[in-house]
């Protein structure tokens, strides 16, 4: 299958890689001429811009615009437009806001031209793993872009089978599923983040204070030197709290165990704000989504190793690179 795949940053470059692996053919463009030119040299036909990248796509047309939520995404696809035909079909795969997702697609209805968001999960590590995703829209768009999601998709791979599942699950057995209307993709992606934050911040405040342990503050035979990285290797073992969060802590205190590379300055990227939003329309209460995204507000003031490991779990799943990692390289 053919697509035009706007934005080659983490995710796009390797999304445009693993699809040209099972032979999907690939136009690319980013404002970066060196990626462009990069993924050229791996055998994607690179466009010098938006109207070359249509013309060199055969209808009807597939376009992915994988770029930052908000105006970068907003202005694309507003320029996009006024190259596709009826017919064609626009995915975004960032993290948008989902109400953004049902007025655009509104507007490019008007030409027929249809529109799917797709929540990605998988970061920089979504080219040998695959990508989980969460796809919104009609369903006659959903099944037209089905053999890239396909590819996309990490598979059944060797996690074990849940038990009971029917052969109408199989699509969320392989690490794709089609949530719904216009919207629903981003809104569960949505979530899935809002979640995301809760966790790192289960892991954080418990490694924080694991390594506070030996406070001076205790009295003297109460006080425990722990080896972290020992603790978030053996809990990968068998533990009921294992999860790739906890491998990527396993793998930034082996590399650093007191996260010296790490400010602890941790950022927030929209989708815990949107969450939080969601619960106060529904009337859900969300204490723990909350407290981890106010979390994240103060870490910026103040720091500690906790807000450090937060920032190198970031790191590890989405290359975010934040604070002291930044100044150091």
């Amino acid at each position: 299958m053919q697509l035009g795949m706007i934005g080659l940053g983490r995710m796009g470059g390797n999304i445009v890689k693993r699809l040209m692996r099972d032979d999907h053919k690939c136009v690319v463009y980013d404002r970066d001429a060196k990626a462009v030119a990069a993924l050229a040299e791996a055998g994607a036909a690179g466009a010098k811009d938006l109207a070359d990248l249509v013309a060199k796509l055969d209808a009807p047309r597939v376009v992915w615009v994988m770029l930052p939520a908000g105006k970068p995404t907003e202005d694309t696809i507003a320029d996009l437009a006024a190259h596709l035909k009826a017919g064609d079909i626009v995915i975004d795969g960032g993290n948008s806001f989902y109400k953004d997702d049902i007025r655009r697609a509104k507007a490019l209805k008007e030409k027929q031209v249809g529109y799917a968001d797709v929540g990605v999960s998988g970061g920089v590590w979504g080219l040998e793993r695959g990508y989980c995703m969460m796809i919104g829209g009609e369903t006659k768009t959903f099944d037209h872009i089905e053999p890239l999601l396909k590819t996309l998709a990490p598979g059944l791979g060797d996690i074990p089978r849940t038990p009971k599942l029917t052969k109408a699950n199989a699509r969320a057995e392989h690490g794709y599923i089609h949530a719904g209307p216009v919207g629903s993709g981003h809104f569960v992606k949505m979530i899935h983040n809002g979640i995301e934050y809760g966790l790192m911040q289960a892991y954080a405040e418990g490694f924080d204070i694991l390594k506070n342990k030996n406070s001076e503050a205790l009295p003297q035979d109460e006080r425990f030197d722990l080896n972290l990285t020992d603790i978030s290797e053996v809990w990968r073992r068998g533990s009921v709290v294992s999860s790739w969060l906890l491998d990527l802590t396993a793998q930034a205190l082996a590399s650093d165990s007191q996260l010296e590379h790490f400010s602890g300055e941790v950022d927030d990227s929209g989708e815990g704000r949107w969450t939080l939003n969601a619960a106060i329309e529904e009337a859900v209460p969300a204490d723990v989504l909350a407290a981890s995204l106010f979390a994240r507000f103060r870490s910026r003031e103040k720091n500690t190793f906790g807000e450090k490991l937060l920032s190198a779990m970031r790191f590890g799943f989405g290359g975010h690179i934040e604070g002291a990692l930044e100044k150091k390289g």
